[in-house]
């Protein structure tokens, strides 16, 4: 596996920054980082304000130079990632790609029934509106597939219980 990294990707909302914190609770052999953060750290502000002032397409050149930060200096961790990260071109440099798949409506009620309910829609532009989100994730959703070296599906499953799958799955490409 490339660099030992794990790269986590799928719609947003389906639970890759979960997943990713329980991996990291049954594995001491990775760190994490995530996408966005990054990129919130770079910009020293939140991704919807991004979106916002600057607009989507300047938000994937951020994207586009912390994947090439990703596969020159990460070794080691487990790396989740924005919704639309995987269209980066030098995924497979930077690790072994891991699907975190779920229905479209699994994932908003997921959203919705989670405590903090409102702050994470809040800080997802793209799930503003639901019709084109959905349109968003049928045109994604094919793309995450053909690219994933494994796929887990987390529909009602806990974290955890991905987390350990996860690791079961990566163990075949060490």
């Amino acid at each position: 596996m490339k660099n030992n990294n794990i790269i986590l990707i799928g719609f947003m909302g389906v639970g890759k920054g979960s997943v990713a914190r329980e991996v990291i609770k049954h594995s001491k052999k990775y760190m994490t980082i995530d996408t966005d953060d990054l990129i919130e750290s770079m910009e020293n502000r939140k991704i919807k304000s991004v979106f916002a002032e600057e607009g989507e397409a300047y938000f994937r050149k951020l994207e586009k130079y912390v994947a090439k930060w990703l596969e020159s200096s990460v070794q080691n961790t487990l790396i989740s990632t924005g919704g639309g990260f995987y269209k980066q071109t030098n995924l497979k440099k930077i690790g072994i790609i891991v699907l975190l798949d779920s229905p479209f409506d699994a994932i908003i009620k997921r959203i919705k029934e989670h405590p903090n309910a409102a702050k994470k829609l809040k800080k997802r532009p793209l799930l503003a509106d639901l019709k084109q989100a959905r349109e968003l994730y049928d045109a994604r959703r094919p793309e995450y597939l053909k690219l994933a070296d494994i796929v887990i599906d987390v529909t009602d499953k806990s974290a955890e219980a991905c987390s350990k799958e996860l690791l079961k799955k990566v163990k075949k490409y060490a």
